[in-house]
């Protein structure tokens, strides 16, 4: 068991002026693996002036100085992976080959992806006599979560470090571990003190102190749609830039036209993967009512095979949830379908057989679903895939975006060009034709209550800067 008592501020590992501790579980196990202290206001306030001092000198260095910068921090990165991924599976149970192959290169990937992005990212435009420029917003106060840590961590971290601005980071209590690692990467590699300050502590107590301080001047946060409104309020006094990536209910559409064998089966594992906890996870499954019968039958023995298990083992499909309140809160969710009429045809209740330690949810599939359940509504954030029918594709568009949420969006049809004007139709920031993937050059982020903002790529550099204009820059011929 490790012990992590100290915080990063202005490029030195210090004391907190916290006196809280929390352990890191792991969710395989239920056991402590790590111990880490809490911060309070006064570690905020510490790690905020030393971005402030930082700030001053490094937002005025060069495109080539952060270009050089960044490709320092690859190179470190590439030779921790191995530790990121470990951490990454000891502290939310991801299995171990999701963590080697996609939890931990999600992190050197976004800092790639913000290198290519500044080489020729266009900092200036001349509008008439006007020059108008994208300068750094200035402080970023950075929360993040548990869920696929290292990922939400450098997106942020990321496009910071290269439009020139400074950070405060908050990483989610429950899973700390790669932060700090992440910590450790951007020193080896030489970023200058004071350019990235970890703080680790609770929402309450350190995350309202960064989104309500006066120091900081714009708040990106990944979480819950209920904690980025708290966020969102306690930014509204300092009248500071709020950017959120929340939560999502996406509907995945299966037209009358599709190979369902095919892509039932893509769907169910696509919101298996990593146990679920993913916000853009397809968990409405909508398919022609005609072809229920069929689709509850490939459902059911695809889930079957979604085997739950030791994150280390080389069968294991999914591993835990990661904490005992997300355990809880999807166990009484699937007991809520169940009262309100649902049909399990594929796990429900309890842990899976055979298994009496550990967080693990069996993967779940709900058959004869209406948009009006609860699991229909709430975004339940486990192995919970939720099918319901349609009578024509207006409906089913209309059942798509009927949610407070905006996320992400599936259509899949045999017909590209229909997929297309479906896709085009469905209130979300994101829309994947035909199991496509994401992109990591792309825009990543949602509508309505899903969040406001864009994550990734060079949209993802808009948040983390402000537009001056300077009139008469160009002098009148």
């Amino acid at each position: 068991m490790s012990h992590h008592r100290q915080f990063y501020i202005n490029g030195q590992w210090v004391e907190p002026k916290g006196q809280g501790t929390v352990d890191v579980v792991n969710p395989a196990t239920e056991e402590a693996v790590a111990t880490i202290a809490l911060g309070n206001h006064e570690d905020v306030d510490l790690a905020v002036a030393a971005a402030r001092k930082a700030f001053e000198t490094y937002s005025q260095t060069s495109r080539e100085d952060r270009i050089a910068l960044l490709e320092k921090i690859i190179a470190v990165f590439q030779k921790r992976m191995g530790d990121v991924a470990e951490a990454i599976s000891q502290e939310m149970g991801a299995p171990a080959k999701l963590s080697k192959m996609a939890q931990a290169p999600s992190g050197l990937g976004h800092f790639a992806v913000a290198l290519e992005v500044l080489k020729d990212y266009q900092f200036e435009e001349q509008i008439g006599n006007t020059m108008v420029v994208k300068e750094p917003i200035g402080v970023c106060g950075l929360i993040t979560p548990w869920n696929w840590p290292m990922n939400q961590l450098t997106c942020k971290v990321a496009p910071a470090i290269a439009t020139g601005c400074t950070m405060v980071l908050k990483p989610s209590e429950v899973a700390p571990l790669s932060a700090l690692l992440l910590a450790e990467i951007l020193d080896e590699a030489g970023v200058p003190a004071g350019v990235f300050n970890l703080v680790n502590g609770d929402g309450p107590t350190v995350g309202a102190a960064m989104s309500g301080h006066r120091g900081i001047d714009m708040m990106s946060f990944t979480g819950s749609t209920n904690a980025g409104r708290h966020v969102m309020q306690n930014g509204a006094n300092t009248i500071k830039r709020v950017a959120l990536e929340l939560g999502g209910k996406s509907a995945n559409i299966l037209l009358d036209d599709v190979n369902f064998e095919k892509m039932v089966a893509h769907g169910v594992m696509s919101c298996m993967n990593n146990s679920g906890q993913s916000c853009n996870a397809p968990t409405r499954m909508l398919v022609p009512s005609s072809r229920m019968d069929e689709v509850v039958a490939i459902a059911q023995a695809v889930a079957g095979k979604v085997k739950p298990g030791d994150p280390n083992a080389e069968d294991t499909v999914i591993g835990p949830v990661a904490s005992k309140a997300q355990w809880n809160k999807i166990q009484d969710l699937i007991a809520k379908g169940i009262d309100e009429g649902a049909k399990v045809i594929a796990g429900g209740p309890g842990r899976p057989e055979g298994v009496s330690k550990g967080y693990y949810v069996k993967p779940t599939v709900f058959a004869n679903v209406t948009n009006e359940m609860t699991i229909a509504r709430e975004e339940i954030f486990g192995p919970v895939l939720s099918i319901i029918g349609y009578e024509s594709e207006d409906e089913a568009v209309r059942i798509a975006n009927d949610t407070q949420y905006g996320l992400s969006g599936y259509v899949s049809s045999g017909d590209i060009e229909r997929a297309r004007k479906v896709a085009r139709r469905i209130r979300t920031g994101m829309v994947h034709i035909n199991g496509a993937p994401l992109d990591n050059r792309a825009p990543f982020g949602g509508y309505k209550e899903s969040g406001n903002g864009r994550e990734w790529g060079h949209h993802g550099f808009e948040d983390f800067l402000e537009i001056k204009s300077i009139f008469g820059y160009v002098a009148k011929g």
